[in-house]
C-alpha cells in the first residue's frame, strides 16, 4: 500500500516538473516575441521621430516659400498700382492717340507688352539677366515691375 502511495506521490512530482518544464519554456517563447516586439517597436518610433524632423523641415521651407510669394505678390501689388496711375491720369484717352499717332502708340504698347512679359517670366521663377540685376537708372530698368526686374534700382 505504501508503495502505491510512493509511486503516486513520483507521478505528482513527475507530473509538477513537466509542468513547470513546459511554462518555462513558454515564458522563453513569450519572452524572445516580446524582445521581437520590443525591437520593432524601437524601430517604428525611430521612423516616426525622423517623419516628424522631415514634416517640420518641410513645414518650415513652405513658410520661407510663403513668406517669399507674399513679398513678391506685395511687390507686384505696388507696381500694378503704380501702373493703374500711369495709365488713369486726367484726360487721357488712349484711342484718340492711337487714331493721331498710330506708330507711336504702336511703338508704346509693343514695348510694354515685352516689358509685361518679362515680368510674368520673372514671377513665375525665370532668373535675372545680368542687366536687370545691374540696372539703377531709370532708362535702363522694366518699368512695368521694377521691384522685382531690378532689385538694385532705387526710385526717387
Amino acid at each position: 500500500m505504501f508503495g502505491g502511495i510512493k509511486l503516486f506521490f513520483i507521478g505528482i512530482i513527475i507530473s509538477a516538473l513537466l509542468g513547470a518544464g513546459a511554462y518555462v519554456m513558454k515564458l522563453q517563447r513569450d519572452n524572445t516575441i516580446l524582445k521581437e516586439n520590443a525591437i520593432k517597436l524601437e524601430s517604428a518610433v525611430a521612423e516616426q521621430k525622423n517623419l516628424i524632423e522631415n514634416q517640420k523641415k518641410d513645414f518650415e521651407e513652405i513658410l520661407t516659400a510663403n513668406k517669399k510669394m507674399n513679398e513678391l505678390v506685395s511687390n507686384l501689388k505696388k507696381d500694378l498700382d503704380d501702373l493703374d496711375k500711369r495709365f488713369n491720369k486726367k484726360d487721357r484717352d488712349i484711342g484718340k492717340l492711337a487714331i493721331d499717332r498710330t506708330a507711336a502708340i504702336e511703338r508704346v504698347i509693343n514695348k510694354g507688352s515685352e516689358n509685361a512679359k518679362r515680368c510674368i517670366e520673372i514671377a513665375s521663377g525665370s532668373p535675372l539677366t545680368e542687366e536687370e540685376k545691374n540696372a539703377t537708372k531709370k532708362s535702363e530698368i522694366n518699368p512695368e515691375c521694377p521691384s522685382i526686374a531690378n532689385p538694385k534700382y532705387i526710385p526717387y
